[in-house]
C-alpha cells in the first residue's frame, strides 16, 4: 500500500469523501465527550454567553450568536436552543450532515461564519485538525509516514518551516522521540479568531505537554475503544494540541468551569426526595467534568476581541 504523511492521510480520512466525519453524529457513537454528560455542561456555556453578552456594547447585542465548531451531533448547540435567549442566532458547524431533531432554530453550516458578534466555541476540534509526525532518527528529524493500515516509515527529513516549530515548541533529544507538528494547528486557530468581530473565542481539548508525550500522542478511537490510527475512515484519528504556540490565554477546564459557577458540591437535602435525587444527579455530572485526571484536565483556550477576560471568565 501507498505511504504518505500523517496529515495527507489524516485529512483524507477524516474529511474526505469517505470520512469518518461526514457521517451524521459520529462523534457520540465512538467515544463521549463532555458534551455528553448532563445538562450541566450547556448550562455552563449559557452563563459563559450570558458573560459575553452583557459586555458587547448595546449597539452589537443584538447581533449576537453563538457558533459551535466542530459540533458533531449537535449535543451542545441543541441544548443551548432549549435554554439560551429566543433572539440569540445560534449556528452549529460541521461537514456531517445536519443531525435529525436538531432545533429548527440551530443554524447548520459546513464552515463557520466569516463574521461573529459572540461566542465561538469548539469543543475537540483542534485535536482533529490534521498534523504532520516527526521522529528523530540517527540521523536528523524526519516525517513519519503511514499507509492505510496504520503500518508507518520514516520518510523525508522534515522542512525548515516544521523544524523551526519543533525547535521552538517540541524539540526531540533522542532517537525515537515524536512529536505531531502544531503548525496546522495555529493556522487554523489564527483563521478562528479572524472571525470574531467582537467576543470570546473557545477551544476546549486535550493539551500536548511535550515533557510527558515523548511518543507523541497520535492514536485512534473506535466504538468506543482507543485503537492503533488507521487513516481507512473507519476510525477517529486526534492528537493532543499544543496550546502555548496557538496563542491566547489557557485556563484547566476544572479552572474555566469553576469560574462559570459549576463546583461539584453535594447539595442539602431539602425535603424533597425527586429534587435532591437529580440534584445529586447534576452534582455528580458537574464532579465528572471537573476531576483533573479526567475531563477536568482538559485545557480551555481563550481569545478576546474586544471584550474583557475578566468579564467573561472571572
Amino acid at each position: 500500500m501507498a505511504y504518505r504523511g500523517w496529515r495527507e492521510a489524516m485529512a483524507d480520512a477524516l474529511y474526505g469523501p469517505r470520512g469518518f466525519y461526514r457521517s451524521s453524529g459520529a462523534p457520540g457513537r465512538h467515544f463521549r465527550t463532555a458534551a455528553h454528560t448532563s445538562p450541566v455542561w450547556a448550562r455552563a456555556w449559557l452563563t459563559a454567553a450570558r458573560r459575553v453578552y452583557d459586555a458587547l456594547p448595546a449597539a452589537e447585542r443584538g447581533e449576537f450568536t453563538v457558533v459551535d465548531m466542530g459540533a458533531g451531533g449537535g449535543e451542545l448547540i441543541g441544548a443551548l436552543a432549549a435554554i439560551a435567549p429566543p433572539d440569540w442566532q445560534l449556528v452549529g458547524v460541521d461537514v456531517a450532515p445536519r443531525p435529525a431533531g436538531l432545533p429548527k432554530r440551530v443554524e447548520w453550516l459546513a464552515e463557520p461564519p466569516a463574521e461573529v458578534v459572540g461566542l465561538i466555541v469548539a469543543v475537540e476540534w483542534l485535536d482533529v485538525v490534521p498534523v504532520d509526525v516527526a521522529e528523530r532518527a540517527d540521523d536528523g528529524v524526519r516525517f513519519v509516514e503511514v499507509d492505510e493500515t496504520g503500518a508507518e516509515r520514516l520518510g523525508a527529513p522534515v522542512g525548515a518551516a516544521a523544524q523551526q516549530w519543533l525547535d521552538r515548541w517540541w524539540p526531540l533529544a533522542d532517537a525515537g522521540d515524536r512529536a505531531e507538528i502544531g503548525t496546522t494547528r495555529d493556522e487554523a486557530w489564527s483563521d478562528f479568531v479572524a472571525r470574531l468581530r467582537r467576543g470570546v473565542a473557545v477551544a476546549v481539548d486535550y493539551a500536548a505537554i511535550p515533557a510527558r508525550d515523548v511518543g507523541g500522542t497520535l492514536t485512534g478511537y473506535r466504538d468506543g475503544r482507543q485503537v492503533r490510527p488507521a487513516p481507512d475512515g473507519s476510525t477517529d484519528i486526534t492528537a493532543h494540541v499544543f496550546f502555548p504556540s496557538c496563542g491566547g490565554t489557557v485556563l484547566t477546564q476544572r479552572e474555566a468551569l469553576r469560574r462559570l459557577g459549576v463546583d461539584g458540591r453535594v447539595p442539602a437535602y431539602g425535603g424533597d426526595p425527586g429534587e435532591y435525587a437529580t440534584a445529586l444527579t447534576e452534582a455528580s455530572a458537574a464532579a465528572e467534568l471537573l476531576d483533573p485526571d479526567g475531563l477536568g484536565g482538559f485545557g480551555w483556550l481563550i481569545e478576546t476581541r474586544g471584550v474583557a477576560l475578566e468579564d467573561c471568565f472571572a
